[in-house]
């Protein structure tokens, strides 16, 4: 099984505030969706708990200490290598890693792929990333850039990076 993380990020590493999203960009959206439909997705609690609902057409995971914790619709797991472990025993292909900032960091060095969302601003926010740049773990393998537009408040680029 192939595990990804897939995330959108600040110049300054910033990926949210509040346990919100600071940006609208609907073709990173439109990019998460397509990339993750059909395949397994993994997030902390809270990241679950912002989007108020499980993600359509995806095995959902949702990581928690709560030992008694449980969502319609998706499965529960108390650590980052159980939640893979979960993922491969219900024949997913690929797990995406998909928040918030604490799953990404236990992630980071695990993770086969990396698709990074950079948005094109230095943003006031609470949750953060590692940074690929420099990481010698990680190695740019493509990279397409978009402008802001009516329906992307900020230009941003979609780097796929590969361990």
């Amino acid at each position: 099984m192939q595990k990804l993380i897939i995330v959108a990020a600040a110049t300054n590493h910033i990926i949210g505030k509040d346990n919100r999203l600071l940006w609208r960009l609907s073709g990173d959206m439109q990019f998460f969706k397509a990339q993750t439909t059909g395949h397994a997705v993994i997030m902390g609690r809270k990241t679950f708990e912002s989007m108020g609902r499980p993600l359509p057409h995806r095995l959902n995971i949702i990581i928690t200490r709560d030992m008694s914790y449980a969502k319609e619709n998706c499965l529960t797991a108390h650590s980052l290598d159980e939640a893979f472990r979960l993922a491969a025993e219900h024949g997913a292909e690929k797990a995406f890693v998909i928040g918030g900032g604490e799953i990404y960091r236990q992630a980071w060095h695990q993770a086969d792929v990396l698709y990074l969302t950079r948005v094109a601003a230095a943003l006031d926010g609470d949750t953060t990333v590692p940074s690929p740049d420099g990481d010698s773990y990680w190695t740019e393998t493509g990279r397409t850039d978009y402008p802001a537009d009516e329906r992307n408040e900020y230009a941003y680029s979609i780097i796929r990076y590969q361990h």
